[in-house]
């Protein structure tokens, strides 16, 4: 018997299944490469300046205060107006990150093999913030499709994690009572505490976790070895 006991397991996609955050880094340092402009400017300046323009509008964003363009637009401008560079050339380092983010896609350590027991034992999903047609590229160069019954992308419901709608919308699609669904996901706000206000099950995928997870989340884990554990798998 599960020590958890779902019947149907949701994966995040970006940070617990796939390694972001490296791909990420990987194509600003690539895009450092590229361009001429950023002589004298440092790699870990412009990968510190970008992250923190890209967090602060990724939460607008959320919050429907802007449109994806516009999000696009300002993550390269506003990143090089701080830099002191031309803003101008936001469009064209916008397609240039694009295409090397992509060449660094990978797993996360641990997470193919864990991904694919449990989805031999259960019925599984994906649930993604993102924009569709990158997300959409990353499940089928992971051949996603194969094994994820149901898989939601922030996008196309138009409401992105932690919004309820979006947990009541995954819900209905897994066909399910809430608490018999287990979320698997590395953001405290989007997945530990937008699951459990859905009354889901959570696991949270953690280096560093934080006092109000442990009363939140199911399980707390940093190797997948203790999800699959925690699963009887």
């Amino acid at each position: 018997m599960s020590q958890l006991n779902p019947k149907f397991i949701y994966f995040d996609l970006d940070d617990t299944l796939l390694d972001h955050k490296k791909a990420e880094q990987a194509g600003l340092r690539d895009v450092h490469q590229h361009f001429d402009m950023f002589n004298g400017i440092s790699e870990d300046n412009l990968l510190e300046t970008y992250h923190h323009i890209n967090k602060g509008l990724w939460e607008e964003y959320g919050r429907g205060e802007i449109d994806r363009h516009e999000l696009h637009r300002r993550r390269f401008s506003e990143t090089f107006q701080e830099l002191g560079l031309d803003e101008n050339m936001h469009e064209e380092a916008g397609k240039v990150y694009m295409n090397y983010y992509r060449n660094h896609w990978e797993w996360i350590a641990g997470a193919r093999e864990a991904y694919v027991a449990v989805a031999e034992k259960y019925e599984v999903g994906i649930i993604t913030n993102g924009f569709a047609e990158t997300q959409r590229l990353k499940i089928d160069q992971f051949n996603l499709k194969e094994t994820a019954r149901q898989i939601v992308i922030s996008e196309d419901v138009g409401v992105m994690k932690p919004d309820p709608r979006i947990f009541d919308h995954s819900t209905k699609l897994a066909g399910v009572n809430r608490e018999d669904i287990l979320y698997v996901g590395d953001s405290f706000t989007s997945d530990v505490v937008g699951g459990s206000k859905a009354n889901w099950k959570v696991a949270w995928y953690t280096q560093t976790p934080i006092e109000q997870g442990y009363k939140l989340a199911d399980l707390i884990f940093d190797d997948f070895d203790e999800l699959l554990n925690k699963l009887g798998i």
